[in-house]
């Protein structure tokens, strides 16, 4: 009958039994509670004492077009609703842009900035913990899903929907900023540009002006000296023919001396004068030879010559002259070259500047102050939050107790294996046959 129970014993040892673990951590309702009442109160004194934090966030999304219709309409910068969120975003996610808004509002930081750490390092930290941008998602990204959000998580003293409300205006008058200097050097560029190129062409205009004068003086000048040595060679061609006429006038005359010829007369005249009829009779001499000049008399011929001696300029004799003084008078003023060179206003005769012009008068009557341009729609501002988003009390409250369960049971558990294996020890010793067959001492009970 002593084997039975140490058989038994034995065999529990190496079996669990989950009713009488169960029983076993019941029996330890105390411990149990206990840690769960312990965590539990942990949990509310962190849910309660914890640093509460709060969370704000701002949602932009696309102008209307009517807004940017203006902008647009310029034909010198293109930026559709599109571009300026994505414009807009970039500012909210520079890091220039919100270290020169933390620089430019260091009041609204002072809780962030500690001791021991420069402007820079406060700055890098609440950056880094407390600002994101989130934007939707690219696959679905259309028209009327664009947006971008931007939270901002920050501590009880800080006044985080100032910072944030503040930060966004910081940004699209940043970027509103920035678009009117690109406005502006676009402008400039083009107006230098078009500036360039009426330029070129009032220089173009200066050189063929030039270039005609030049032409028609030299023109003048060409004429002038043609003009010139054909007046010349007439004079020396009516020189030289009265020189001629004189050696012919001075034989004549001396053929006229030796046939006693005083005064113009004819050969047939001659021929009956030697006759020396006494009628009267008027005859008509028509032949197609040229009568010889000593005919005409001495009387004639050294009155001619007399008169051509005295002569001093034959210009008189030719009519070609008269018309080379004429020409030559014309020419000492040319008329086209006078009225270029007192041109007032020279710019109206300049070519294919007319829509250069234009496009110039329409760029300086452009408005490039963008002071008031809408870039985005601020769909919804940051408010004030109704509640901390950390810690969550209940959570906190709830996961404490969880916790506090469970280490209640792991304990108890513990425990119970602990006391049950201690329980088992004395009957496994009696089953060894070791420890059987060693003589019983007086003081050990029998078993």
């Amino acid at each position: 009958m002593n084997k039975t129970p140490r058989f038994q014993a034995h065999t529990a040892s190496d079996e669990i039994d989950l009713f009488e673990l169960c029983h076993g951590i019941w029996r330890q309702k105390k411990l149990v509670l206990g840690c769960t009442i312990l965590a539990g109160v942990l949990g509310v004194g962190y849910a309660f004492l914890a640093p509460r934090e709060y969370q704000v966030s701002s949602v932009l999304r696309p102008a209307a077009i009517n807004e940017l219709d203006a902008l647009n309409r310029s034909e010198v910068y293109k930026l559709p609703p599109a571009d300026a969120l994505n414009k807009v975003g970039a500012q909210l996610d520079s890091y220039e842009a919100r270290l020169g808004f933390f620089k430019s509002h260091e009041e609204l930081f002072k809780a962030v900035q500690k001791p021991g750490q420069s402007l820079e390092q406060s700055f890098e930290e609440f950056n880094r913990n407390s600002i994101n941008l989130s934007l939707p998602d690219p696959k679905k990204a259309d028209s009327l899903s664009s947006y971008i959000r931007l939270e901002l998580q920050y501590p009880k003293d800080i006044d985080g929907v100032a910072i944030l409300n503040g930060f966004v205006d910081y940004a699209i008058n940043l970027e509103r900023a920035q678009v009117g200097a690109d406005l502006k050097v676009i402008v400039n560029n083009r107006l230098n540009e078009l500036k360039g190129k009426i330029d070129a062409a009032r220089s173009n205009y200066e050189t063929e002006k030039e270039s005609k004068i030049a032409k028609l003086l030299e023109a003048d000048r060409l004429k002038r000296a043609q003009l010139g040595d054909e007046l010349v060679a007439l004079r020396l061609q009516m020189k030289m023919e009265r020189t001629d006429r004189l050696q012919e006038l001075a034989e004549a005359i001396s053929i006229a001396k030796s046939m006693g010829i005083k005064t113009p007369t004819t050969p047939s005249s001659m021929a009956d004068a030697s006759r020396g009829g006494s009628n009267q009779v008027m005859r008509t001499e028509v032949n197609n030879q040229k009568i010889p000049l000593y005919f005409l008399g001495t009387e004639a011929l050294e009155a001619e010559r007399t008169a051509l001696q005295a002569r001093t300029n034959d210009d008189f004799t030719n009519s070609r002259i008269a018309q080379i003084g004429k020409e030559l008078q014309m020419l000492e003023v040319n008329r086209e070259v006078e009225v270029l060179k007192k041109r007032g206003n020279e710019d109206i005769f300049l070519q294919d500047v007319e829509p250069l012009r234009a496009e110039v008068a329409r760029l300086r009557g452009l408005n490039i102050d963008m002071s008031g341009l809408k870039l985005v729609t601020i769909d919804r501002r940051a408010q004030e939050p109704l509640e901390p988003i950390k810690p969550k009390k209940v959570l906190v409250i709830v996961l404490s107790l969880i916790v506090g369960l469970m280490l209640g049971v792991v304990t108890a558990l513990g425990r119970q294996l602990i006391l049950g294996r201690r329980e088992a020890v004395p009957y496994s010793l009696q089953d060894d046959p070791r420890l059987s067959q060693r003589p019983r001492k007086d003081d050990e009970p029998h078993i």
